[in-house]
């Protein structure tokens, strides 16, 4: 007999690199984001299983959400290699080529870290082999991951990665029969009481 199974990412909160449009650095939350976050604290805990990105953000973020979280490598950001802490429009000016390659080629990887499809191999791994755990899963990542996890559930091309925006703190939420995940619902996530927030 198969088990329901339901899978919820949270999109860990903003950061500076966020603000700036640049890519990551292993960076804290921006200020005030811990407190934002905190506001939504007891809206996602009751699931079986939490885990987070070995991210400083996604532990950050976990923890302000009240949730006793375990590091799972495999929901890690995409290596940005040698871009990280630089931001796309710098990267644009400096080196055009290799960023209109990054952005349509999905096996490139010209700053020396992950593919678009690597990403997509490795999140579709996890996926795979968690299709039958049963139960819920709270799952706070980044937003690459999750967009990888919506396009292996929806089983579309790779070019529609840039035609999903996932926010900062918004919420993905799949099930499983079993068999193959569906795509329940995308959203952000309710605004916390009055006088929760900074």
């Amino acid at each position: 007999m198969t088990k329901a199974t339901r899978l919820t990412f949270v999109c860990h909160g903003a950061t500076s690199a966020t603000h700036a449009g640049a890519f990551p650095l292993d960076e804290a939350l921006a200020p005030g984001e811990t407190q934002r976050t905190a506001g939504f604290a007891g809206q996602l805990r009751h699931a079986h299983h939490f885990l987070t990105s070995p991210a400083l953000r996604a532990r950050q973020t976990a923890e302000a959400l009240g949730l006793e979280a375990t590091v799972d490598a495999a929901m890690a950001d995409m290596d940005y290699g040698r871009w990280a802490g630089r931001t796309l429009s710098d990267i644009h000016a400096s080196d055009p080529d290799n960023a209109g390659n990054w952005m349509a080629d999905p096996d490139s990887a010209p700053h020396g870290g992950e593919s678009f499809n690597d990403l997509l191999q490795r999140v579709s791994s996890w996926m795979e082999a968690h299709l039958d755990d049963g139960g819920h899963t709270i799952v706070v990542s980044h937003a690459l991951v999750v967009r990888a996890s919506i396009l292996y559930t929806l089983q579309a091309p790779v070019s529609a990665f840039w035609r999903i925006d996932v926010e900062p703190l918004s919420f993905t939420e799949l099930r499983s029969d079993g068999r193959r995940w569906m795509l329940r619902a995308c959203a952000n996530l309710p605004s916390p009481i009055e006088g929760n927030t900074t």
